[in-house]
């Protein structure tokens, strides 16, 4: 099994209880996984971490040959 890149963002919910973000690539795709059933709630610097791992999970898929585009 191949091993993917996953990058966390903490957040809270709308409740204020500690929750996390995640976001990875699967087949050269980006996916964002939210708290379940739950609003993820961003302070200013951790929208900052948000944006760069969706960069990052960009920039792993356009690196990986398997799902460049032609």
């Amino acid at each position: 099994m191949a091993s993917r890149e996953e990058w966390s963002v903490n957040c809270r919910d709308l409740a204020g209880r500690r929750r996390e973000l995640t976001v990875f690539t699967s087949s050269g795709r980006i996916v964002l996984v939210a708290p379940p059933g739950e609003a993820a709630v961003l302070e200013p610097l951790d929208v900052g971490r948000l944006r760069a791992a969706l960069r990052d999970a960009v920039v792993a898929v356009s690196q990986d040959p398997k799902h460049a585009r032609e």
